[in-house]
């Protein structure tokens, strides 16, 4: 899929909610064309409440926007926390997500599934993928996270190759 060297650029921002990324997301996508854009979408419209109609529609015009453009689109779902208040309308949100990536056939890391697999393991497992916050992700949490989505990519890139219509999971394996 990429031949040669690969930069990665990290063009979110912490605290924005959908309404304030979808129209930076497009600005870069039509100025910048990048191969590949990982997504990280919907923790915050999960925690400060935002409308789920608004939310879905947000997600698809950013993702008709990056196919039309021929960009590829890995999306990466909310984190799990331990303490989400209402986890109800949380779970909602992510399944908002997950329904809209099946619907618009785009692979979708789930680190919702992921990181509450680690709480159910071990707490003190997800309690070191944390920060002293207890909700940001600490710096083991974010290598492991990386590792993984690395390993999705890839395999996004080899069944790309093989069929046109490649879906993407990884294990959680530590």
């Amino acid at each position: 899929m990429w031949k040669g060297a690969v930069t990665v650029e990290n063009a979110g921002k912490g605290g924005e909610t959908i309404f304030e990324t979808v129209g930076r997301l497009e600005t870069i996508l039509r100025a910048d064309r990048p191969d590949l854009v990982i997504w990280q979408v919907g923790t915050n419209d999960a925690v400060k409440g935002g409308d789920e109609a608004r939310f879905s529609a947000l997600l698809r015009q950013g993702i008709d926007t990056a196919q039309a453009l021929g960009v590829e689109m890995l999306l990466v779902d909310q984190q799990y926390y331990p303490t989400i208040r209402d986890i109800g309308r949380y779970e909602r949100f992510v399944d908002l997500v997950n329904a809209m990536a099946t619907v618009e056939q785009v692979p979708v890391f789930s680190r919702y599934r992921l990181m509450k697999a680690w709480g159910e393991r071990s707490p003190d497992t997800l309690t070191s993928m944390l920060s002293s916050d207890g909700f940001h992700m600490s710096d083991r949490g974010y290598d492991c996270m990386a590792r993984l989505i690395a390993d999705g990519v890839q395999l996004m890139a080899a069944k790309k190759d093989a069929d046109p219509n490649p879906t993407v999971t990884t294990a959680a394996r530590r």
